[in-house]
């Protein structure tokens, strides 16, 4: 009996035990339940927020866009058009936005990354705005603006799909009026007329004259004035995406610059054709800036000539850039040009010309291009003056190394002009006779690398050429073979690479002259691209079959192969494996026999392996001086610039220059020193180098070349006066009939215009020939 009492109080005692801790128990689950709920509540209410937020930030953002008031400063009616536009689009996607501040629909994810979106596009937007002002890039604008306008209206008509698929219902006019205004919102776009116009120059076919006015009426592009200006946003533009290493935004720059040079060059063409005086003006004394005749010509500080009434004009609008060379101008005194002014008055009177009335003949007030006189100090970045270009494919730079002639060389930067480990830009066409831009492409679709020139601006030719058309300018070019490049794209895994670079080097031995000619025109287009593709293209041993094909009988095989080569040789390894493989001589061969395509790339590939010192000396004693000279003379006007970049750098080495002299170079140079062919640089560069031989100097005296270079001197580019000068020096001061004719040719004004204002290097020679001069006349007077 005891025990089953013990049993059953035991028993009790269990359950009771038992019951307290499932007590205790649930009691727990439900206080660790209600610790999760909470904590899910804190961390929605988290988010809530966090996703509020984001919607208060747009919200803020578009509030701050519509207090911008462009015009207040000063900008012109286009950046007032668009900024309108925009305000409209703005506000009408607003209220709906406010409208789902506190509603559930604000949580969605995917609402979330659409205003995420859209508030980095209206932030940019108002950058945008904020940053205008009277002298910037309308070109630029344009496109930027019009690009992000399609970006909010998408993020627009995004955000309201989101909303209509949602539970929530939105008011009717805010789910279709709304709506609908926002779908057929617009106007016409200038972008399109610009993106058309600039994807038709890069396929190598100018912009037709409708295309050109719709342009200028659209971005008020209209006159000379306008265009210069433009031309001087783009380059501070371009230099500044240089500084920031914005390959992106400098390639589409450069194609801009090409498109309005190419516009300016046409306008100074149809204002010489309505020209009205009854025989044509003497470009020299027609101002650069009104391209009409001077009635009160003053000198800038860069030593160009100008009507008084607009550069001051130009320069009250707070540029401080010479509109003809573009270098900075250290001073803004304006010097009366008393020469110029006398030879004007001259040619008027044995003309029967009536000069300008001068009140009529300047501008009232600067305010062309809606730019008030009050605005004359409006910021701009200015493009650096030549004399202080980075050296990047110019031929002189003053850190340039030398040789021991005192020549400067190139080597210090590759042929490209770009650095090695710097995605390559795509470029634009540009003929011969239209100045380039920093990029030329051939007809081949190759990309050439150029220096990039002074904007064409009003031309300022000699009375020495007689009555040249007006737009055949004085330009400024460079050397720097073509570099073939073209818009970066995505790059394919290398080891997929290496794979489809194989198959295309073993299709080279094929005995199918299609299969070759498909993978040489493969390994050509890949060699374009960029800088990892040229090492697994040469690793896969690419180089040595390519040099054999330059022997091909097939035209397009020997193309595509000397192409690929040039393309291949941007990578200065690459310069070494080539010459190692015995490629002169083919490349000589193909210089000699190929198609005008495959003589320039030839000439080209010459100039990329001459930049490594050995194969200045290989390439001169293996025999290319006497092709590359023939095509110097006779090739097309690519192969002629091809030419003269490649005799240049082999000039460095002082053995090469009697080659060149006895090849009979001199004649063809002086001959492209004609500003209307658009090789003044580079022949006086060339010029410049064989003036240190006395056989030399004597085929410059020869062939005429004085006068040419005491033109150079004064209506020359930087570089071209620093060249020239140091030519002219060398003839001077190593023969007494050559100084004479100088002095004859009148050289001595622009020499001390130039001591005053040019390069370090340009002033010294033109100092150092001034002094010969004075030592030679109160020489002279001694003996006599």
């Amino acid at each position: 009996m005891i025990d089953l009492i013990f049993i059953n109080n035991h028993l009790q005692k269990n359950y009771k035990n038992r019951f307290q801790f499932l007590q205790t128990n649930i009691k727990q689950k439900s206080a660790d339940s209600s610790s999760v709920c909470k904590l899910r509540d804190h961390k929605s209410e988290e988010i809530g927020t966090m996703e509020i937020s984001l919607l208060k930030a747009l919200l803020k953002n578009i509030s701050s866009f519509f207090q911008l008031s462009p015009l207040d400063s000063g900008c012109c009616e286009l950046v007032e058009k668009y900024y309108i536009t925009i305000n409209e689009l703005l506000k009408l996607i607003k209220p709906t936005l406010e409208s789902i501040i506190d509603t559930p629909v604000a949580s969605d994810e995917q609402l979330q990354k659409e205003l995420a979106d859209m508030n980095q596009s209206v932030d940019e937007l108002k950058e945008l705005f904020e940053e205008c002002h009277p002298l910037m890039s309308k070109v630029y604008f344009v496109l930027k603006a019009e690009s992000l306008f399609t970006k909010v209206q998408t993020h627009c008509l995004d955000i309201f799909d989101l909303l209509q698929s949602s539970s929530e219902q939105l008011p009717f006019e805010l789910n279709s009026s709304s709506l609908e205004k926002i779908k057929h919102m617009g106007y016409e776009k200038p972008s399109a007329i610009v993106s058309k116009a600039i994807r038709e120059q890069v396929e190598g076919s100018d912009p037709n004259s409708d295309t050109r006015s719709k342009i200028a009426d659209l971005l008020s592009l209209k006159t000379n004035q306008e265009l210069l200006i433009e031309a001087v946003a783009l380059e501070t533009l371009k230099e500044n995406a240089e500084q920031a290493e914005k390959i992106q935004d400098l390639e589409y720059i450069e194609e801009m610059i090409a498109l309005i040079t190419h516009m300016h060059d046409c306008f100074v063409e149809v204002k010489q054709s309505e020209s009205c005086t009854p025989v044509p003006i003497p470009p020299d004394f027609c101002c650069p800036l009104s391209l009409e005749l001077m009635t009160d010509p003053v000198i800038v500080a860069s030593g160009q000539t100008y009507e008084r009434g607009y550069i001051r004009n130009w320069i009250d609008l707070g540029l401080n850039v010479c509109p003809k060379t573009m270098q900075t101008l250290v001073h803004s005194n304006l010097i009366p040009n008393y020469t110029v002014k006398a030879l004007i008055a001259n040619w008027c009177e044995s003309n029967n010309v009536k000069l300008p009335d001068p009140v009529k003949n300047h501008p009232s007030s600067p305010k062309s291009n809606g730019i008030h006189q009050e605005e004359a100090s409006s910021p701009v970045n200015h493009v650096r003056s030549s004399s202080e270009d980075s050296g990047k494919g110019n031929e002189f730079n003053e850190n340039d190394r030398k040789d021991e002639s005192g020549e400067k060389s190139l080597d210090s930067v590759g042929p490209s002009g770009v650095d090695e480990g710097s995605p390559e830009v795509p470029v634009n066409e540009s003929s011969s006779s239209t100045p380039a831009t920093a990029y030329n492409s051939d007809a081949s679709g190759e990309l050439a690398v150029e220096n990039p020139p002074a904007v064409t601006i009003a031309p300022q030719a000699s009375p020495r050429y007689g009555n040249r058309s007006r737009n055949q300018i004085w330009r400024r070019s460079s050397f720097g073979p073509r570099v073939v490049s073209s818009v970066n794209e995505t790059r394919p895994d290398l080891t997929e690479l290496e794979t489809q670079v194989k198959k295309l080097v073993n299709d080279l031995s094929s005995t199918s002259i299609d299969t070759v000619t498909n993978a040489t025109g493969e390994l050509r287009l890949l060699a374009r691209h960029n800088m990892d593709n040229r090492i697994v293209i040469a690793n896969c041993g690419a180089i040595t079959l390519l040099i054999g094909l330059l022997y091909s009988p097939d035209q397009k095989v020997q193309e595509n192969s000397v192409t690929a080569l040039l393309n291949l040789s941007i990578n200065d390894i690459n310069k070494a494996a080539i010459a190692n493989a015995n490629a002169i001589e083919p490349l000589i061969h193909v210089l000699e026999t190929g198609s005008s395509e495959a003589r320039e790339n030839s000439a080209a590939t010459l100039f990329s392996l001459s930049v490594i010192e050995d194969n200045k000396i290989r390439i001169g004693r293996s025999g290319a001086i006497g092709p590359l000279v023939d095509l110097l003379g006779n090739g097309t006007p690519r192969g002629k610039k091809d030419a003269a970049t490649a005799l240049f750098n082999l000039s460095i080495f002082h053995e090469n220059k009697a080659r060149i002299v006895q090849a009979g170079a001199v004649k063809y140079l002086v001959e492209l020193m004609d500003p209307a062919g658009g090789m003044v640089d580079k022949a006086v560069a060339v010029l410049s180098n064989l003036a240190t031989l006395p056989e030399g100097r004597a085929a410059i005296g020869q062939e005429g070349g004085i006068p040419m270079l005491v033109e150079v001197v004064e209506l020359g580019s930087a570089r071209g006066k620093e060249n020239a000068a140091a030519a002219l020096l060398q003839l001077c001061t190593n023969s007494g009939r050559f100084c004479n004719i100088v002095l004859q040719e009148g050289a001595v004004p622009p020499l001390v215009a130039l001591s005053q204002s040019g390069t370090p290097r340009a002033k010294e020679k033109a100092q150092s020939l001034l002094s010969f001069f004075r030592n030679q006349r109160h020489g002279n007077g001694g003996r006599g």
